[in-house]
């Protein structure tokens, strides 16, 4: 991993800032296009590991329970084992395709904040230095900022109270009185699977839960992304992807529901020193609050760039910030899933290449390109025919 220093700012064409599936899938796009690594674009990923978000997840969140887990772009996940722990799955996937493709992710790098620089350039703030570029891809994603709702009497409460982000697992919570707040995918894998060695379990939510029979299939897919377009088009925070989507009612759900596992509380209003309570009298005694109340975009090294609209989020189109055509954010809003942040990762490489083409000369790849291809990007007729030949066909691997 290189060192910049804290004066003199190293100069790249593109920033990608993440190394989860939206970053890699970018990193992917650009090398596609003929952009070299540490040359022309550079990685930063906070992780000490490959794997993305998903190294983080607890371990009974095997393989088998993962729901639409999609390929990263040229290469497929083969074989795995589904009893294993999806952090071990695919954080060896994500391992091995850095390797394979090549993309030199520098880690563990902390980006600090992004800012206007010199001559156009965007200057980037980071643990290993400061880099100078033309653009920048944000793929950091949600997992670094846990939300946290804030109730009357939280800081009473003389048990323990715990986010998904630090869930360990079934194990510590044996014998012990569970409430858990939040309708997500998350809180009900947590609460079923709580449920099973808790002496009590609670679940509490907002809003009831909304079951989904069937197949979530391409209809209702883009049905969700349109939905959650409009948002981010209209400046406002994403939803979650359950409020867009809802609950699968798999066999296991419906057992669940069966043993009254699933029966729903409306949100208390209140925290007490031993558990939680209601206005019209009801009280339930815990031993731990587990919040599964979701996250929100980690974008807090951008506000130098004053991005947000006066709604609270980032207006894009497609992927491209409109407040600045240089950023692009992947795995925001419609592209927060696996298959929409591959698909974005393309998209945001072909208008960042059509920016580098318009803005002159890059980094390190020369005048002299054949075909046409635009100065410095190594993205014409010519580099890209190398590129397909380098990245022709679908990897297989087996993990």
């Amino acid at each position: 991993m290189n060192n910049f220093g804290v004066v003199a700012a190293h100069t790249v064409d593109v920033v990608v800032i993440g190394a989860g599936q939206a970053g890699l899938s970018c990193a992917y796009h650009l090398r596609r296009a003929g952009l070299e690594p540490d040359r022309d674009f550079v990685v930063l990923d906070h992780a000490p590991l490959p794997g993305g978000a998903w190294q983080f997840r607890w371990p009974s969140l095997t393989y088998d329970k993962v729901h639409g887990m999609h390929a990263l772009p040229g290469m497929e996940l083969t074989g795995a084992d589904d009893s294993r722990p999806s952090s071990e799955v695919i954080g060896a996937y994500f391992d091995t395709y850095e390797r394979t493709f090549d993309l030199r992710v520098h880690r563990p790098v902390e980006v600090n904040a992004v800012r206007e620089g010199d001559g156009g350039r965007l200057l980037v703030e980071t643990s290993e230095g400061r880099y100078a570029t033309r653009a920048l891809i944000n793929a950091t994603g949600t997992w670094d900022r846990p939300f946290w709702p804030r109730y009357p009497g939280q800081e009473s409460f003389r048990g323990r109270q715990l986010h998904t982000a630090n869930y360990p697992g079934p194990a510590e919570f044996a014998g012990q009185r569970v409430v858990v707040v939040g309708g997500g995918a998350s809180g009900t894998q947590h609460l079923m699977e709580i449920a099973e060695v808790a002496a009590e379990t609670y679940w509490v939510t907002r809003r009831p839960p909304v079951f989904r029979e069937g197949p979530f299939d391409a209809d209702r897919g883009r049905a969700a992304v349109a939905m959650v377009e409009e948002r981010v088009r209209r400046g406002l925070p994403p939803q979650s992807v359950v409020s867009v989507t809802g609950l699968p009612l798999t066999d296991t759900v419906r057992h669940a529901r069966e043993e009254g596992v699933l029966d729903r509380l409306p949100m208390f209003e209140r925290i007490t020193p031993t558990g939680v309570a209601w206005d019209d009298g009801r009280t339930v005694e815990a031993d731990v609050i587990l919040w599964a109340t979701g996250f929100r975009a980690a974008i807090d090294h951008l506000a130098p760039l004053k991005l947000r609209e006066p709604g609270g989020g980032i207006r894009v189109d497609g992927t491209r910030a409109v407040r600045d055509g240089r950023i692009h954010l992947v795995g925001y809003g419609p592209s927060a899933s696996t298959i929409g942040a591959n698909r974005a990762g393309r998209a945001a490489v072909r208008a960042i290449t059509r920016l580098l083409h318009r803005t002159g000369t890059g980094t390190g790849t020369g005048t002299g390109t054949e075909n046409g291809a635009e100065a410095g990007t190594g993205t014409g007729a010519g580099a890209e025919t190398k590129a397909d030949e380098a990245f022709g066909g679908v990897t297989r691997i087996r993990v």
